[in-house]
């Protein structure tokens, strides 16, 4: 039967089976060959495209399957920028972004200009949509970029910002020309696209974040979260096309309104990854490739021509972007070759805006053939303006991208840096392990490489049973870790004592920080209070963090972070405001802090090493904080840092902090870390943090944690 099939078999190939066959083997073996030598794989991927294309060997046809999946690799691309961006370092950056997003929209712009007026001698409206082809462009090397590690670079983070301003503004140009070539600009027009553009953003930034909060808490089911992202990507993008903008932006916008509700360290977000990298975005660019037809060029000089002019004003008007991006922000010339990298690629809103503009017919000639807004030598030169810009782009970027990367590395290993941190989660039932895993995944420090220990203790008086309970349980949190691609290393323990077996393991495997669950009905029972300050607490050498979780942790878009005074005397409060940095890097979300002045001027100081989303509140009396806690929202989650593990942290008029917890039952997360009081450093280090008066040494320590 096969055979017969296969005899046959007619080109292009209209087989289902054999043709996601030949797509996947294409998927498969381009990056196996070319990282050899060292070519980006999008770059043969794109090529690949070409060759089994109908304008090559005519293996394949670019129909709707490919049209589809190619598009929702584009998509993907975009979302996936916006979901990633580093909101502190975006808004810190919000700046740079918008000079650089002028620069690269104008440079090219006015070389197009001149090329298209001048020397090809286009109409007024046909010059100013040719030279708008140039000032945006995709980020098509993106995920190359981040799987780097270095998306929180600010090179990067001011092109992503930039991408989307100078987008839209070329999307915008666009529309005003086809309106204006249809005679319909007016002031009816402006109104109504503006009036939707402003609907548009406000809906996805505004609608589409609760939507998405009151899923996330309502359904558990991992598959259906994914299908739901990928919803809300599709509906963004439509939203965007009704607004008369292009596709692409709602889904950067979609990316923008997930970002704080999809931890950077989720198994989420490595499913999003995963199925992007792997499936949607080579599509994408292997759809691409087959638009590519190498015989235009020769037929026609006059195509050789006009793209030539296009080469120079994309290529050349977006290195002038970013060498002027460079000197204007003091970048490195590594910084300043990778913006350039990444904005030179010409692909998704470019081929949109010519087909836009090559299916606009403005008339006929004598012979009876269409006037174009945009001809069919424009049409050509895009294609090969495609292929040589992310041929450009990907060797530019990622030859820049992994020097810094590289460089990157060198000085972590070069400077004094912190012990990669062993953390330790008990978990005694099946309900806390998703709770634990994920606040594990959010606290470590992921340049360090910290592990993350699962613990269940079996009591020598229980029976088989509970044996397996443990299995199932270190198994699910396992396996929770391993969607995230992070390994969690199981450990089952028989002893006499639930407190004594974890005090066992911290000497065992040298922990340095230990998660407690707490149970939210019985909270700070007489029991529990017994253990922590008889056992848990014992441990001085390690920091402790009480965790109480009634919704999921990628849900709470805002801490409250209480400091009481003369904490920064405590030798473990760099590391225990390191755990609160890495949740807010991690998850996305702001930090209010309630603190001293003082202890307030060393958090801005760490704000300017390492930027998260913050705001800062002085306290003076302490009765006020009662008050804040009362007044959280749903959606925020509270912390505090216990600065004396000896006694309470601090007193109220009326209640302890775990009194009044435990009494109020507060509808939200809220974690209580306990720093270590004694550490392995040196004792010069430590009398340097207790000698509040020594800035330049706590400048120190901000540098070693803070990497």
């Amino acid at each position: 039967m096969i055979l017969v099939s296969i005899q046959h078999l007619t080109f292009p190939v209209e087989d289902p089976l054999i043709k996601f066959f030949i797509e996947l083997l294409i998927i498969l073996l381009v990056p196996l060959l070319l990282n050899k030598i060292k070519i980006p794989h999008l770059l043969g991927l794109l090529v690949a495209g070409a060759v089994v294309g109908p304008y090559g060997l005519n293996l394949l046809s670019r129909d709707s399957s490919v049209v589809v999946t190619g598009t929702t690799g584009l998509l993907y691309i975009m979302f996936l920028a916006g979901l990633e961006i580093d909101m502190g370092d975006f808004k810190k950056n919000k700046w740079k972004s918008i000079t650089f997003s002028i620069y690269t929209f104008v440079a090219p712009f006015v070389l197009g200009f001149v090329g298209g007026y001048y020397l090809l001698h286009f109409s007024l409206p046909t010059s100013i949509l040719f030279a708008s082809l140039f000032s945006s462009h995709t980020l098509i090397v993106y995920p190359l970029v981040s799987n780097l590690g270095i998306a929180k670079n600010p090179a990067v983070n001011i092109t992503v910002g930039g991408t989307m301003i100078t987008d839209v503004l070329s999307l915008l140009v666009l529309a005003v020309i086809v309106g204006l070539s249809q005679g319909d600009v007016g002031a009816a027009f402006w109104i109504k696209l503006s009036v939707s553009m402003i609907a548009f953003a406000m809906v996805v930034l505004l609608l589409f974040p609760l939507i998405a909060r009151w899923f996330f808490k309502q359904v558990g089911d991992k598959i259906s979260q994914y299908i739901f992202v990928v919803v809300m990507i599709y509906l963004a993008s439509i939203l965007a096309e009704l607004a008369g903008i292009e596709s692409i932006i709602g889904a950067f916008f979609a990316g923008l309104a997930l970002n704080r509700l999809i931890p950077h360290t989720s198994s989420l977000m490595n499913r999003i990854e995963f199925v992007g990298n792997a499936i949607f975005i080579p599509f994408f660019l292997i759809s691409v490739g087959m638009l590519i037809d190498f015989s235009a060029f020769i037929k026609s000089w006059e195509t050789l021509g006009v793209a030539a002019i296009m080469l120079v004003a994309s290529i050349g008007g977006k290195y002038i972007a970013a060498i002027l991006t460079q000197k204007t922000f003091r970048l490195s010339k590594d910084e300043g070759k990778l913006i350039f990298g990444m904005s030179s690629a010409s692909a998704a809103a470019t081929l949109a805006a010519v087909m836009v503009g090559y299916n606009i017919i403005l008339g006929q000639t004598a012979e009876g053939e269409p006037i174009r807004l945009l001809n069919e030598h424009v049409l050509n030169g895009s294609i090969l303006l495609i292929l040589i810009s992310c041929t450009i782009s990907s060797f530019v970027a990622m030859s820049s991208a992994q020097r810094i990367a590289e460089e990157d590395r060198e000085n972590t290993v070069a400077g004094d840096k912190l012990p990669n941190a062993h953390i330790l989660l008990p978990i005694n039932n099946a309900e806390m392990t998703e709770k634990m895993i994920n606040l594990g995944m959010l606290i470590r420090t992921k340049s360090n490489d910290d592990q993350l220990f699962a613990l269940n203790i079996i009591s020598e008086d229980k029976n088989e049973s509970s044996a397996k309970n443990a299995e199932k349980i270190l198994e699910s949190a396992v396996k929770l870790g391993a969607a995230a691609d992070v390994e969690v290393h199981a450990i089952m323990r028989h002893d006499d004592g639930v407190v004594g077996g974890i005090n066992n393991v911290i000497k065992e495997k040298s922990i340095s920080d230990l998660v407690i669950g707490l149970d939210k009905e019985k909270g700070f029972s007489t029991s529990f209070m017994y253990n922590l300050y008889n056992g848990y607490l014992k441990n001085e050498h390690v920091n402790l963090i009480l965790y109480s979780a009634v919704q999921p942790i990628s849900t709470v878009k805002e801490y409250a972070v209480l400091i009481p005074p003369l904490a920064y005397r405590e030798p473990g409060f760099f590391e225990a405001l390191l755990k609160i940095w890495n949740i807010a890097r991690n998850s996305a979300s702001s930090l209010r802090f309630y603190t001293t002045e003082d202890i307030m001027q060393i958090l801005q100081r760490i704000i300017k090493k390492s930027a998260v989303e913050a705001s800062f509140y002085t306290i003076t009396d302490w009765a006020e904080v009662d008050e804040v806690i009362r007044d959280l929202k749903s959606d925020q989650g509270l912390v505090v840092l216990m600065a004396d593990r000896n006694r309470f942290s601090y007193r109220s008029p009326i209640h302890t902090i775990t009194q009044f917890l435990n009494e109020n039952r507060i509808g939200n997360n809220y974690l209580l870390i306990y720093p270590f009081t004694q550490s392995a450093s040196d004792a010069a280090e430590k009398r340097a943090v207790n000698n509040h008066q020594d800035f330049a040494e706590i400048g120190k320590l901000i540098q070693k944690v803070f990497r």
